[in-house]
């Protein structure tokens, strides 16, 4: 039997309906929760083309569509150096979500395995958000959407911890330090990555993933995807592990710390105040 692609009215209507408790409600809490639109704003949704930037995007356009805030959005999409195939699939996807995109090129595969060989991806990714605020800068918005979700967050404090030797999450918005006048938003904050799983599935698109040829050819096994592993191990004995790293980024005693950082840099040890 074969299956017939969705219509966009379909997706909408599942993305308020049959996905309102997994992707909707907790896409408007993040939103409310953390104050990331007012009226007046103008938002850069950024689309890489993976299933957490496209469900983003829908539900923004979702957002201007039914709520009571009034703003702009721009969706923008960067070619950092794709294959045809690859630019051919984004288009696709955002031609069958009916988001109307703005896609500009770059050369940044390239230029960052030329400055790093061995270890391009960090890098990439810097010169990417950079992309991304400077062509939102340039249409004039104050705002710029990521799609991180809630997995994400969580995966963020535990990489820090095990492996960065410090205590820090993604934070839901924060202020642009090179950019001036613009701010970070991540909508997804409460939303589960297995929610946008199904999601996408229903709407019956294939998202991209990174596409670069040189995380392709890399072996798995990436530090985030060993604590994405190790996540799902504990949750089979405490299902509520997730919600736990996250709530630890809200209670946290600065009294019971040997020692934090304010924004300036400036160390307080605990014996300071003893």
């Amino acid at each position: 039997m074969i299956q017939t692609q969705p219509s966009v009215q379909d997706i909408e209507r599942s993305l308020i309906k049959g996905y309102r408790r997994y992707i909707w409600r907790p896409f408007t809490r993040a939103i409310n929760e953390f104050e990331m639109v007012t009226d007046g704003d103008k938002i850069a949704v950024a689309i890489s083309g993976g299933k957490d930037s496209l469900t983003l995007a829908k539900c923004f356009q979702e957002l201007r569509r039914h709520g009571k805030m009034h703003f702009d959005l721009e969706f923008i999409a960067m070619d950092p150096g794709y294959i045809p195939e690859k630019r051919r699939l984004l288009e696709i996807d955002c031609d069958a979500l009916g988001i109307p995109v703005k896609i500009h090129d770059s050369n940044i595969f390239e230029a960052s395995q030329t400055m790093d060989a061995q270890n391009p991806c960090y890098l990439c990714a810097r010169m990417r958000r950079g992309n991304l605020y400077a062509k939102a800068r340039e249409l004039g918005c104050n705002k710029l959407a990521l799609g991180h979700h809630f997995d994400d967050v969580i995966e963020t404090v535990l990489l820090n911890v095990l492996f960065g030797a410090n205590y820090k999450t993604m934070m839901p918005k924060l202020r642009s330090a090179n950019f001036e006048g613009l701010e970070l938003i991540r909508p997804l904050y409460y939303v589960r990555e297995a929610s946008v799983k199904n999601f996408v599935a229903h709407a019956g698109i294939e998202p991209l993933d990174c596409a670069c040829v040189v995380s392709a050819n890399k072996e798995e096994g990436s530090m985030r995807a060993y604590i994405k592993g190790l996540i799902q191990q504990i949750e089979k004995k405490n299902p509520n592990v997730g919600i736990s790293i996250l709530r630890s980024a809200q209670n946290v005693e600065l009294g019971a710390v040997l020692e934090y950082k304010d924004k300036q840099g400036e160390r307080t040890s605990f014996l300071d105040n003893y």
